[in-house]
């Protein structure tokens, strides 16, 4: 299973790296695969919230007997584990393929970095919508260009780092 991971990565490496030219002058290449993986990775995460909500749980309540959970954060629920892992195994053997920790320290580091983000999202829009009165949409752009940043350097440096990893 890790050789095809493996294996996988370097093809997704090699396509994002074809298209990482063009932007040479801004930004790192790590940094380029960083933003291409983490954009895959959103997108995924639209696209499966859609589908589950829509299909898996035909927007109804979900009874698990002990508690019922409304559709919306049923989806959510069911979604936010598979996209964790899908975001870690993209960075894991795309973004951070150099880092020489023990992949399940990777993985609990990169959850820790995942609540976080969640916590950041959760603080800031509050901030800005409920203290600042910015609409929502706007506040929530703003706190992903912020978490964006935040998780890179925390991922480069804790989650992924290497025996030579500078900032």
């Amino acid at each position: 299973m890790s050789n095809i991971l493996i294996d996988s990565g370097k093809l997704i490496r090699g396509i994002i790296d074809f298209f990482y030219p063009p932007f040479r002058k801004f930004m790192t290449l790590q940094f380029f695969r960083y933003g291409a993986t983490g954009s895959a990775n959103l997108v995924f995460d639209w696209v499966l919230y859609f589908f589950i909500y829509n299909f898996v749980l035909r927007k109804k309540m979900l009874d698990l007997g002990f508690v019922t959970l409304s559709s919306h954060i049923a989806a959510l629920a069911i979604k936010v584990p598979i996209v964790l892992l899908s975001g870690f195994l993209l960075q894991k053997y795309v973004t951070f393929s150099s880092s020489d920790l023990n992949g399940r320290v990777q993985l609990f580091r990169y959850s820790i970095v995942f609540i976080i983000n969640l916590c950041i999202c959760y603080f800031g829009l509050k901030l800005l919508v409920d203290g600042f009165n910015i609409y929502p949409s706007p506040s929530n752009v703003i706190i992903s260009i912020v978490t964006v940043f935040v998780s890179y350097f925390f991922q480069k440096l804790y989650t992924f780092k290497t025996s030579d990893t500078e900032v």
